[in-house]
């Protein structure tokens, strides 16, 4: 396999995961905390984890879309 489809099958794998773990994120959220008002809400524990592992997921989209590009030209 060639470097541009090593690239292509990564951003397809990454961007699974990203949709994955946001679905994970969404889950929590219910009519409940809409209708709370403005409570304050921190992350803790797992939910921390997944919000950095989000982020995470996000940037390395990103980059691997950009060397892709660069790699196609």
């Amino acid at each position: 396999m060639d470097f541009v489809r090593i690239l292509n099958v990564a951003q397809v794998l990454v961007a699974i995961a990203l949709i994955t773990i946001v679905l994970i994120q969404a889950k929590g959220r219910g009519l409940n905390q809409g209708m709370a008002g403005a409570v304050v809400h921190t992350r803790r524990g797992v939910e921390k984890t997944i919000f950095n592992f989000t982020i995470v997921l996000g940037v390395l989209f990103v980059l691997v879309s950009a060397i892709s590009v660069a790699a196609a030209n």
